[in-house]
């Protein structure tokens, strides 16, 4: 990536201790090229296209090539496939099927579900990282059984995998030495069926997931009840720490105050940091929590098998036009209906997340062994880490912020594998991030307390 715009996002003030941050970010043309390539249009044709099977039910016919789940998925199938053949054999696509048996709740009777997978093949031999970005294929009205009647599913989950579509059909013209994978998941409303039976693939077979991104309702600007237009905002839900952690890490963590600072977090604050740096009028409100309440999403089993996982969700939902049959009671019309929806705003959306995955997937691999010097009472903090085995890094960042800040706030450039500071390991927070020849950044790491 060539050619890059360092943006400056704020003032950078070094006569002071408590100095005004100084975050970075360098912006690559050649990802803001890709970003206009994504088209509003084609998007709105996408949705048109999901709408059209009537539901997209998990349980829905099968056999039809109109209607129901298993026309919509080779539908999207055959999409992936057109876009496949314009990528001179970067794209790889394929159903991913898997059996769900009878749970006594949601599923009735043993079904066969099916993923639809589209891969583009990282170039670097030497890099087995995995970004997957995914939205869920089916649909729903009120009751959550009724396979039958029209489920149209235009923003939930239509919306996310548009942008999936849409992010497949541009990504796939380029290359990048990180491994994508785009997926429109099934069973989400059944149970996150799709997901984890994904998530539960890639951790029996060792797939080096570094981040994973579900869009799940991102095409939705006006609220209902308090009918709020907000179409500058976007959620990213993150889980604080890893759910399986031993209470040995459980103990580390505490000492060493980073509740805030487990994977699936810095991967939210890394997507808020890049992307606020790539897309106009867009701030990303980081939410501290898994999901919503009463409500779960695709990223939730990739959380629970190990991997940085977050959620994007529109800012204000509209509760009219999710989960309902289609209707009119005293002058509302309910049902998720693209008329409903907000294009401009999914037209950002889905821009974001490109800026996003190119970000990760053209960044060089993280540090390896970061740590912390804790051998001495000092008023200056020494950070040490190992190089991975990337030969493309051309330095490292390390990041600091006060301990009550949700951001980095300072960050200090070297080319060396060690760095010491003017700032007291006691009062901040710290991270160090790989950073190659064209301005592409790794995932911060937190530093283990170590003892050289």
């Amino acid at each position: 990536m060539k050619n890059k715009l360092l943006i400056i996002l704020t003032t950078i003030l070094f006569s002071s201790y408590y100095a005004s941050a100084q975050v970075m970010a360098d912006r690559d043309e050649e990802i803001l090229s890709l970003m206009e390539e994504v088209s509003k249009e084609r998007l709105t044709e996408n949705i048109e296209g999901l709408v059209s099977f009537g539901t997209r039910h998990s349980l829905s016919d099968t056999k039809s090539d109109k209607r129901g789940i298993g026309a919509a998925r080779r539908w999207v199938k055959s999409e992936f496939e057109k876009y496949a053949k314009e990528s001179d054999g970067r794209l790889s696509v394929k159903l991913d099927p898997f059996i769900v048996e009878a749970d006594g709740r949601r599923i009735p009777e043993d079904v066969e579900m099916k993923n639809v997978m589209a891969t583009l093949k990282g170039t670097d031999p030497n890099d087995d990282r995995i970004f997957i970005v995914s939205g869920h294929l089916d649909s729903r009205v009120s009751d959550a059984m009724n396979s039958t009647d029209d489920a149209p599913g235009a923003n939930d989950d239509g919306s996310g995998v548009a942008a999936v579509m849409e992010l497949a059909r541009v990504m796939s013209k380029k290359e990048f030495p990180a491994t994508i994978i785009f997926v429109a998941v099934s069973g989400e409303e059944q149970g996150l069926y799709g997901a984890r039976h994904l998530a539960e693939t890639a951790k029996e077979e060792g797939w080096h997931i570094a981040g994973m991104l579900n869009n799940d309702m991102i095409g939705n600007s006006t609220s209902s009840g308090t009918n709020i237009h907000n179409n500058s905002q976007i959620r990213v839900f993150s889980e604080a720490t890893p759910v399986d952690e031993d209470e040995r890490v459980t103990r580390m963590r505490r000492y060493t105050g980073s509740e805030n600072d487990g994977e699936p977090r810095q991967l939210a604050r890394y997507i808020a940091h890049v992307g606020e740096a790539y897309v106009e009028q867009i701030d990303i409100k980081l939410i501290y929590r898994n999901d919503r309440y009463l409500r779960g999403g695709d990223h939730t089993p990739f959380v629970e098998n190990g991997f940085p996982a977050i959620r994007f969700c529109e800012m204000n939902e509209n509760y009219y036009h999710q989960h309902q049959d289609l209707r009119t009671e005293d002058g509302i019309e309910y049902g998720d209906l693209p008329e409903f929806m907000d294009f401009d705003y999914l037209t950002k959306n889905t821009r974001l997340n490109l800026a996003i995955l190119a970000s990760l997937a053209s960044a060089p691999q993280q540090p390896k062994e970061v740590g912390i010097d804790i051998s001495d009472l000092t008023n200056s903090t020494t950070l040490k880490w190992d190089s991975p085995e990337d030969d493309k890094i051309k330095g490292y960042y390390v990041l600091i912020r006060e301990t009550t800040s949700a951001q980095w706030e300072k960050e200090f450039y070297t080319e060396e594998n060690e760095l010491t500071i003017p700032y007291s390991k006691d009062n901040f927070l710290f991270g160090v991030q790989s950073v190659n020849a064209d301005g592409n950044r790794s995932v911060p790491v937190f530093p283990a307390p170590k003892r050289y």
